[in-house]
């Protein structure tokens, strides 16, 4: 006679399900003491211009060191030091050489304590100037032409023709319509009480 929990289908599905059971609880635990403290701050510096971005820079000069990114006006960075004067701040700047980039300090504010004082990088080298051949040069030089450039002239004014009402050369003075047609009129009016006496 079998047991009734030591089936052959029922025995290998309780088996796993156990397994999974106790090996999830163990990921959990194991989670769980993973520790969650983070590294103690250090100096930092907070953006404080009225402008809405800084410029980052290679080095501690805005005429010598060119722009490495900008920094949006409220953000904040790791502070490294200062320059000797103080007037610069290197910071922490990921994608700058060496991830590192300076600010200008009256723009920014500086934590408490005290930034030691860094070397500026070395200075870049300016790209080399390339030289042109004057042979070439002279090729392209084009002279200008002393010919005077055609003017515009108006084209002549088109007066229409007048025409004038011809007059047959057999024609005589000739009575107007109206006339005629007035005088058939006082004729008829004349004529016909005429008739009417007659009759």
């Amino acid at each position: 006679m079998t047991r009734p929990w030591f089936h052959p289908i029922i025995f290998p599905l309780t088996t796993l399900f156990l397994i999974g059971t106790f090996s999830a609880s163990l990921s959990t635990v194991v989670l769980a003491q993973q520790p969650t403290t983070a590294p103690p701050p250090g100096m930092f510096i907070t953006v404080i211009t009225d402008e809405p971005q800084i410029n980052v820079r290679m080095g501690p000069s805005s005429s010598i060191y060119p722009i490495v990114g900008t920094l949006l006006t409220g953000s904040t960075a790791p502070a490294l030091g200062r320059s000797q004067g103080g007037d610069w701040i290197q910071i922490e700047f990921p994608g700058a050489p060496n991830n590192k980039g300076w600010v200008y300090s009256p723009l920014v504010q500086v934590s408490p304590g005290t930034l030691q004082i860094v070397e500026p990088p070395p200075t870049p080298v300016p790209p080399a100037t390339s030289t042109i051949d004057p042979t070439l040069a002279a090729q392209f030089n084009i002279a200008p032409t002393s010919t005077r450039l055609p003017t515009f002239t108006p084209p002549p004014l088109r007066t229409a023709p007048a025409f004038t009402q011809a007059t047959p050369a057999n024609s005589k003075e000739s009575v107007p319509l109206a006339v005629i047609i007035i005088a058939f009129v006082v004729l008829g009016l004349i004529g016909f009480p005429l008739s009417l006496m007659r009759k």
